[in-house]
């Protein structure tokens, strides 16, 4: 059992064949046991990229619907949901100070970063997953372990 920060840059790999989708799909296999957390704000973002994809061409518009009703199916299912609250918006803007990274990936290093201390409390190990390098260069600042499916 492994306990994974998972932002949606690695995420969508779940919904669409990317790079990297065979390694984020085995986190899921039920034989595993992990636990699965993600930021509120990824449901947004996870949409939004499914819909980018259709708009491309890359998804069709019969696809984009099944996709988007996987999600919102697994989102309830599947993942333990950070709120947005406001100490993790405080931590936010500290660390876009630090990392100058854009906002949304702040909010996503300021939820795990949340996560973290509790796994640091239980004295479990937390693994970010990103397939944002510039992210995934600030979570190591943080002494968070990063793994990029990308590299899988």
């Amino acid at each position: 059992m492994g306990v994974y920060f998972i932002d949606s840059s690695a995420l969508i790999k779940r919904y669409v064949n990317e790079v990297g989708s065979a390694w984020i799909l085995e986190l899921f296999n039920s034989k595993s046991d992990n636990k699965i957390f993600i930021a509120a704000i990824t449901g947004v973002e996870i949409i939004a990229a499914i819909a980018r994809k259709s708009r491309s061409g890359s998804i069709s518009s019969t696809n984009i619907t099944i996709l988007c009703n996987q999600f919102r199916n697994d989102y309830h299912a599947d993942y333990q949901i950070v709120e947005i609250t406001n100490d993790i918006i405080a931590l936010g803007m500290i660390l876009a100070e630090t990392y100058s990274l854009r906002g949304y990936d702040t909010v996503q290093l300021a939820a795990a970063c949340a996560i973290n201390t509790l796994c640091i409390t239980n004295n479990i190990s937390l693994t970010f997953v990103s397939a944002d390098k510039e992210l995934n260069i600030a979570v190591l600042g943080e002494s968070i372990v990063v793994e990029d499916p990308n590299n899988f």
